[in-house]
This record gives C-alpha cells, sequence and structure tokens, in this order.
C-alpha cells in the first residue's frame, strides 16, 4: 500500500531535486506491516510540513484529507457525550475517561503480559455560550471537588433548564434523525463546542500555521488524489506480472512516476 501528497502545483510532494519526498510504501496486514495508525498519519504529515516550510516558504499550504477515522481521531480525553452519565456521581465515585498510560517520552506503556496500561483522567473542558471555558468537573472550593457535574448540571450551567431534565440516552443510540432534543446525550453532542473538537491532526499542523480540511463522508471520488491513483493502478497492471515482492514494489514506484503534473492537473 501507498500513502503520499500530491498537489496540482508540485505534482507528488517531494523537494525540488526529489530527494526528500513523504511517501510511505508499506505491506498492510496484521502479520505484516499492519495498516497506517494515526500515529504515523502524523508523522507523514510532520515530515510534510518540513518540506514545504524549506522548499516552498511563499505558499499557503492547505492539507485536504477525506473522511477516514484514523485521519479523524481525537485525543482520548476530548469533549464527548458519548459516555457521560446523567447525575453527579455518587459520594465515593467518578466519571473519568480512559487515556493510554505514556512514558516520559511520549511512549505507550505496557503491562508484563503486553497489554496497554491506560490510566483516568478527566475530560477536557467545553466552553459556554457566551465563550468563557467550561470545566465538567466541580472546582478546588466545592465540596466535591473534581468530581464529575453530570450532564444535567452542565446543561443548567449553559442554561438550559428544560434540555436538563432529559433522559440520559435513547434506547440503542437510536435518536430520532429530526430531532436534536430527545436526549441529554443528543443535545449536548450538537453543542458548537461538542461539534467543534479539533482532531490530533488538525491540532497537530494548526501549531506550524497549516490548515487540514476533511472531504465529506463516503464520497472518496471527491479527492483529487482519486484519479492519480486510478491511473497509477492502470498502468501497473499493463506492466509484466510481478513475480517477487523486490519486482512489485519496483512497478508500483513506476507506476506511480507515470503520473505526469499534467495528468494530475487534469
Amino acid at each position: 500500500m501507498v500513502a503520499d501528497f500530491v498537489s496540482a502545483d508540485y505534482g507528488w510532494l517531494r523537494s525540488p531535486d526529489g530527494k526528500d519526498g513523504v511517501r510511505v510504501l508499506f505491506k498492510a496486514g496484521a502479520n505484516r506491516d499492519g495498516y497506517f495508525t494515526n500515529e504515523e498519519i502524523l508523522e507523514q504529515a510532520t515530515h510534510a510540513m518540513d518540506i514545504l516550510e524549506k522548499h516552498f516558504p511563499n505558499d499557503q499550504h492547505t492539507f485536504v484529507y477525506d473522511n477516514a477515522r484514523t485521519h479523524l481521531k481525537r485525543s482520548p480525553h476530548a469533549l464527548s457525550a458519548r459516555q457521560m452519565v446523567l447525575k453527579t456521581p455518587k459520594p465515593g465515585k467518578n466519571w473519568l475517561v480512559d487515556v493510554p498510560e505514556l512514558d516520559d517520552q511520549g511512549r505507550q506503556v505496557f503491562a508484563s503480559d503486553g497489554t496497554k496500561l491506560k490510566k483516568k483522567v478527566q475530560m477536557a473542558p467545553g466552553m459556554l455560550p457566551n465563550g468563557e471555558p467550561h470545566s465538567l468537573y466541580f472546582p478546588d472550593d466545592h465540596p466535591r471537588a473534581g468530581v464529575f457535574k453530570g450532564m444535567s448540571v452542565i446543561l443548567r450551567e449553559r442554561g438550559f433548564t428544560k434540555e436538563a431534565e432529559l433522559k440520559r440516552e435513547c434506547p440503542g443510540f437510536k435518536c430520532p434523525p429530526d430531532r436534536v432534543d430527545c436526549c441529554a446525550r443528543r443535545f449536548l453532542y450538537n453543542q458548537p463546542d461538542f461539534v467543534g473538537v479539533e482532531t490530533l491532526l488538525e491540532a497537530h499542523c494548526k501549531k506550524r500555521g497549516f490548515e487540514v480540511l476533511f472531504l465529506p463522508k463516503f464520497h472518496p471520488e471527491l479527492s483529487p488524489i482519486e484519479p492519480c491513483w486510478g491511473f497509477a493502478k492502470r498502468t501497473y497492471r499493463e506492466l509484466p506480472l510481478s513475480r517477487s515482492e523486490a519486482e512489485l514494489e519496483a512497478n508500483v514506484l513506476f507506476s506511480l512516476e507515470s503520473v505526469s503534473l499534467e495528468r494530475i492537473r487534469r
């Protein structure tokens, strides 16, 4: 499989001398190289930004990604109404979210049996309708400091007293398609701060001044890179049969390079 960037201005993303590029080739499968993870997507985006900043600093760059789940991954403690409890937890209990336990270098920590260790942390704060930060947990001067407020309290603090009386969620998460006030979870889910949570990819690129756009769901044909893949695949099928992995890789690279800038611009 191949992961790469393409531009109608530059073609495949690489340095002007062609020695540095962002193309990644890997053998997909659980028993091989696995699959492209969000961490690898962030790493590739970093490489792309390095090349663009160094060789094309005078242009404003925007990355366009399809609506794949690996592209849309959010921080594990990002704002989400999906698992929230409706009421404030009883004394001695709390509601927190599980996040991966990382070492000082930001790497996943594993248990002795190989399982990934997790820890519980507070969910990230939201934003009140007036633009002020909205903590989902009681403040330090509260008798229940650090305890999750519950969706009912959160809604009242936002001025939604009627919605604070809603049930937690519709059975099986099957909310009526034409309503956003059928349950507390659905109502919060549609609040601007819940809708507008940044993905890890957006936040990662924004730090360096790069914008990220996501294509609509289920419309891969809208992606400008799809015709490039299609032409490369056709070229590959016209080549002699690959008899080894090395030959297969060489034919894949040849096919990709057959996609000219003129054709990309079409």
